[in-house]
């Protein structure tokens, strides 16, 4: 008997003592180190973003131009009026645009990370929202990278002609009897709008991953920040709650 209450003693001071050092594990955690953790990960959702619009012709339609709207069924319609090799042209060459705004502006991404506010890391880095950052930042900084993107974006098309065969799709598609929805006249601000949606939802679904995914925390920094949110949500190493 005295040897079973000695065990569960031990026990017991094994289990507090285990306690105790990821409460120190957490306390040292700093402010600054959430802060750049989540730095860390939105950083490499924005280089996969900036890979995929370096090679726009791929085929990825993240990165690819599309009418707004409804989008299949006006390319159909100007495609059944004639106008297959316009429709080709435009979206070759919006699509480009797109590309070409977030190549420029891509320091004004990465300085947006850098500059991120670390007020509220912590209450971001431990929420149960998967793109508790990228939210944050897509708030924070998306009035900016328009203001950034849309001159980028009206240099690229009217210097590649676009805006012209665009103005031919608008006359063409609005002048249909049964369309009750008109081509807007001008695309410019939907594009800059478009490529800034585009590269946040790759930060996004590098964030979920990263939060999610123990082995995509591929460095140290990656690994305490996120492996403390796992603890404190009470998530084991195989990513399933305790």
């Amino acid at each position: 008997m005295k040897r079973l209450v000695l065990v569960c003693i031990m026990s017991t001071t094994i289990f507090l003592s285990g306690c105790d050092t990821l409460k120190n594990v957490a306390s040292s955690l700093s402010a600054f180190e959430v802060a750049q953790g989540l730095k860390e990960a939105l950083t490499q959702g924005l280089f996969s973003g900036f890979d995929a619009f370096a090679n726009p012709n791929k085929g990825n339609p993240l990165v690819r131009f599309a009418f707004p709207g409804e989008a299949e069924k006006i390319e159909k319609t100007l495609r059944d009026l004639g106008l297959s090799s316009v429709v080709n042209n435009v979206t070759a060459k919006y699509t480009n645009a797109m590309s070409q705004a977030v190549k420029q502006a891509k320091p004004i991404f990465l300085n947006s990370v850098k500059n991120m506010n670390i007020t509220d890391a912590m209450n971001i880095l431990l929420s149960n929202n998967q793109h508790a950052a990228t939210e944050y930042f897509k708030k924070s900084m998306s009035p900016q990278l328009m203001t950034a993107f849309r001159p980028i974006v009206d240099s690229t098309v009217r210097v590649s002609g676009a805006g012209s065969e665009y103005s031919k799709i608008v006359s063409a598609y609005n002048a249909i009897p049964l369309v009750t929805k008109k081509l807007e006249p001008n695309l410019n601000d939907f594009i800059a709008a478009r490529a800034i949606d585009a590269m946040f939802l790759y930060v996004a679904n590098k964030e979920e991953e990263i939060r999610s995914n123990i082995s995509a925390r591929n460095t140290p920094l990656l690994q305490r920040v996120f492996g403390y949110a796992d603890m404190h949500k009470g998530i084991n190493s195989g990513g399933n709650r305790n």
